[in-house]
């Protein structure tokens, strides 16, 4: 069986989707289509901007959404996946590849939600930490002693979890984690805590537009982030989307689901090869691979 999955933010660089726009005309439709929905100009921000431009949240997230779906859209005109999955951001890419949601209907949701986020990081400073060759339990354990708010926020991959808190929680997080012998803990370049309490105010604004928007029966499964189960029932999605702000992401147990039920290949659609990655680190006998431009 076949899983196609879809990278978040942090994926984006400069430049990204001009291969697309120059190649193919409905690349070049969707890139328009964008630019009239959003009310700016990101073709000309992906193409032509800079790296500082590219990380804003409220352009990232549309950006790498819309690089992915025009991806996506381009290689299963004929092969279906049987399975989606997308990191953070990139679920939303998956819900319009299985026809959950219309191209516009995901665009307009991803732009809100990142505008939301953007207004949530702005209210509570708060940052993310990536800890590399810790076990999970050992870094649950770490941020529930803590008295901030500081959770495991990424289950990324064995060995590679994400911390998501405030800037006192993983300071505290961090220190505490060296002293227990963890040498590789990167505060990350984001905007805020994503995946955790912090961005309730998010939630509660993406609430709204999420449920006035119709979600229809998908053709495959979406694996979701916050609880690493296929679904195909709209309205579970959208609870399950919804809670994906506040939630961690499920990924490494997403992948072990979604093999257990199947999968022996994985095809990246989006920009970079995060991904791919992962799930080597994951389950090393499947097979992962991209998209050819």
């Amino acid at each position: 069986m076949k899983a196609y999955v879809f990278p978040g933010q942090g994926a984006q660089y400069p430049g990204m989707g001009k291969d697309l726009y120059d190649k193919y005309p409905a690349a070049r439709d969707m890139f328009k289509r964008a630019d009239d929905i959003l009310g700016f100009g990101i073709t000309d921000i992906m193409f032509s901007g800079t790296e500082e431009e590219l990380r804003q949240t409220k352009v990232t997230q549309p950006a790498v959404f819309l690089y992915s779906a025009i991806l996506a859209s381009l290689a299963i005109t004929d092969k279906r996946p049987d399975m989606v999955a997308g990191h953070s951001l990139g679920e939303f890419s998956a819900l319009v590849v299985n026809k959950t949601l219309l191209f516009e209907e995901g665009l307009i949701l991803v732009s809100k939600r990142a505008v939301a986020m953007q207004k949530a990081c702005e209210e509570n400073p708060s940052a993310m930490a990536a800890v590399i060759g810790a076990d999970d339990d050992l870094v649950e354990e770490i941020c529930s002693e803590i008295n901030e708010i500081v959770i495991p926020a990424n289950y990324n991959s064995p060995g590679q979890i994400v911390i998501s808190g405030t800037l006192k929680g993983i300071d505290m997080a961090m220190e505490r984690l060296k002293a227990r012998g963890i040498k590789r803990i990167i505060k990350l370049p984001v905007g805020g805590a994503f995946h955790s309490p912090l961005m309730e105010p998010a939630r509660k604004e993406l609430d709204t537009a999420i449920s006035s928007t119709t979600f229809r029966k998908p053709f495959c499964p979406v694996y979701q982030n916050a609880t690493a189960r296929a679904s195909d029932d709209p309205e579970l999605i959208k609870q399950n989307l919804l809670a994906q702000l506040t939630s961690p992401v499920l990924w490494t147990q997403s992948v072990i689901n979604m093999i257990r039920d199947g999968a022996r290949s994985f095809t990246e659609a989006g920009p970079g090869s995060v991904l791919q990655g992962l799930i080597r680190k994951i389950n090393s006998d499947v097979s992962v691979g991209s998209i050819p431009v």
